[in-house]
């Protein structure tokens, strides 16, 4: 289970948050209502201030990558430091199956980076993030560059990765598509949190 309780950064908080292992839980807002910044303080990416658990485990307590690990956080636009797709990994043959449960090519290893489109480049940050084996998945509209099938591929992944009780806070402005994938909803407002109607 991931808890933050008084959460605050910059125009942020201070708020509480629950998620519970299994547990996918959608969070609505306008852009710049603070979506981005909370994902990125339950991260512990950015300083803030309040506390944040895990397992009733305080964030302080671990080392900062094993947090992050555990902790993962997809963006909209990840980031790529190296020329080609397979340096981005830590152990290809793990990402492999993932990689093609996506849709994508199992050659995608030797691409450079800059030959995916955007959609692939999302898929990949996302198998990235879910090789690593996180508790829990902070997902910033994972799928706002991806067409039909392919965000019904990620939706139909994460709900699986949930039944085996990983927990997800999704980032969607799609009404339909929080329904699906998430138990409830939460609505972020000028950095305040409310249940969603």
């Amino acid at each position: 289970m991931l808890e933050a309780r008084k959460l605050s950064r910059l125009t942020l908080g201070p708020v509480d948050l629950s998620l519970e292992a299994g547990e996918v839980v959608a969070l609505r807002g306008a852009s710049g209502s603070g979506k981005t910044l909370l994902m990125r303080a339950l991260a512990d990416l950015d300083p803030c201030r309040g506390d944040v658990l895990l397992d009733d485990v305080e964030r302080r307590a671990f080392f900062a990558p094993d947090w992050r690990k555990a902790v993962a956080w997809v963006p909209a636009e990840a980031g790529w430091w190296s020329d080609t797709v397979i340096e981005h990994f830590t152990d290809w043959q793990v990402a492999l199956p993932l990689i093609e449960e996506l849709g994508l090519s199992p050659d995608c290893g030797g691409w450079q980076v800059s030959r995916a489109s955007t959609g692939e480049r999302q898929r990949l940050a996302l198998v990235r993030a879910i090789s690593q084996q996180p508790k829990v998945l902070l997902l910033d509209e994972p799928t706002s560059g991806l067409d039909r099938q392919s965000v019904a591929q990620v939706e139909t992944l994460i709900a699986r990765l949930a039944g085996a009780g990983a927990s997800g806070l999704w980032a969607t402005h799609d009404e339909d598509q929080a329904a699906r994938v998430a138990s409830r909803a939460l609505l972020i407002e000028n950095g305040k949190l409310a249940a969603a109607a």
